[in-house]
């Protein structure tokens, strides 16, 4: 790893900052230190892209536009306004942190990283960035891009992968934080992440931080940073079971034990929930749908006929499982009784107003191709 004299630090602060001025984004949560502004956008942009997050964010602001408002906002509402977004526990630990807030805290801040850590849902590199932006605490945000700017600046060859290496970042990169100017400098360092140091395909040639970079000079700037590869996430096959009737489509809400919990989807098994006794084994589609229909016939009395919808399985990949979700269609005379089943009849034109997850949302766009290509 490479060690900075005090004056190539002082240049390279100077630098970043100059080039920050003039280049940096015009991001709707930059338009003031507001810590509450700060934090929801960096909730929103774990896993999410800047692009994508923007609209997210102006429409949970007009929603929720305080503290206040958000610790006491309905969990319905809550959902709706993070449907699309992704890795819902997020939304929930958004609230409960503001709960906190509101409640322990009586709406103060805390007002350094190591505090705002005591909130729910913030860990280092979120608290990080409250702390340097909205209260100008002299720390760095380590993120992906930090991991990925400073790797390649200073050749740190520490696996990314690893949790431990988020300390020698920080220990690296805190000497450098401009003293004066830290939630600038920290965005400095997004920015630069997401232009001329992407993961792929960057143009150190063209960085303003060019004369700094010792991956550059070296020619080795695809080498940083180090990271090992995750495992691949666990393929799950699922039967999603879209069944209408005259007062509308079945549709049920996640419980506390299901990922997804909260939201509104149309009901789902697993192929492995149809073999519960025994090790799955591979079976037909044939066989699979007499088991469900036998289940819903003796479990929940509802005798119902399902049919495959045919094309390719709706596919949801999440941190650890990608679920693979093969359609099947049925349609009752009547509104079945519903006592044995832990669902409801919504009419079609209600259940897009229910908070729903990416999954279901691509199971309906499915499922109403395939009825508009019937009708043609």
């Amino acid at each position: 790893m490479e060690k900075w004299s005090t004056t190539t630090i002082a240049d390279f602060r100077r630098t970043l900052l100059a080039w920050y001025d003039q280049a940096g984004r015009d991001l709707p949560w930059r338009h003031d230190q507001d810590p509450y502004h700060v934090w929801v956008s960096e909730i929103m942009l774990q896993q999410t892209q800047v692009n994508t997050v923007i609209p997210y964010y102006q429409r949970f602001m007009a929603a929720f536009p305080t503290v206040e408002a958000l610790a006491q906002a309905a969990e319905p509402d809550l959902l709706k306004a993070w449907q699309g977004l992704g890795y819902y526990s997020r939304a929930r630990n958004l609230q409960r942190a503001a709960q906190q807030l509101v409640t322990d805290y009586h709406g103060q801040w805390p007002r350094t990283a190591a505090a705002l850590q005591d909130l729910v849902g913030i860990g280092p590199y979120t608290a990080c960035a409250i702390a340097s932006i909205a209260f100008k605490e002299v720390v760095p945000a380590v993120d992906g891009n930090a991991f990925r700017v400073f790797a390649r600046l200073l050749l740190i060859d520490a696996d990314i992968a690893q949790p431990k290496t988020r300390q020698i970042f920080f220990k690296a990169i805190q000497p450098i934080v401009d003293p004066q100017r830290p939630g600038d400098f920290n965005q400095a360092i997004m920015d630069l992440g997401s232009s001329y140091m992407t993961a792929k395909n960057p143009d150190p040639e063209h960085s303003p931080v060019r004369q700094f970079d010792a991956s550059y000079r070296e020619n080795r700037v695809l080498d940083f940073p180090v990271k090992t590869k995750k495992p691949r996430p666990k393929v799950v096959p699922y039967y999603g079971l879209l069944v209408q009737s005259p007062a509308g489509e079945l549709v049920v809400q996640r419980t506390s034990q299901q990922m997804l919990t909260g939201y509104w989807t149309y009901p789902l098994v697993t192929k492995a929930d149809l073999q519960p006794d025994q090790e799955p084994e591979p079976t037909t589609l044939a066989a699979d749908i007499a088991a469900l229909e036998q289940r819903w016939a003796q479990d929940y009395h509802l005798p119902v006929t399902f049919q495959p919808l045919g094309g390719q399985a709706v596919s949801q990949t999440y941190t650890h499982q990608r679920w693979q979700v093969k359609l099947l269609v049925a349609t009752v005379p009547t509104a079945l009784d519903l006592t044995y089943f832990p669902g409801q009849w919504v009419p079609h034109e209600q259940v897009k107003a229910l908070p729903l997850p990416k999954v279901q949302e691509k199971m309906m766009q499915r499922w109403a191709k395939m009825r508009s290509a019937v009708n043609k």
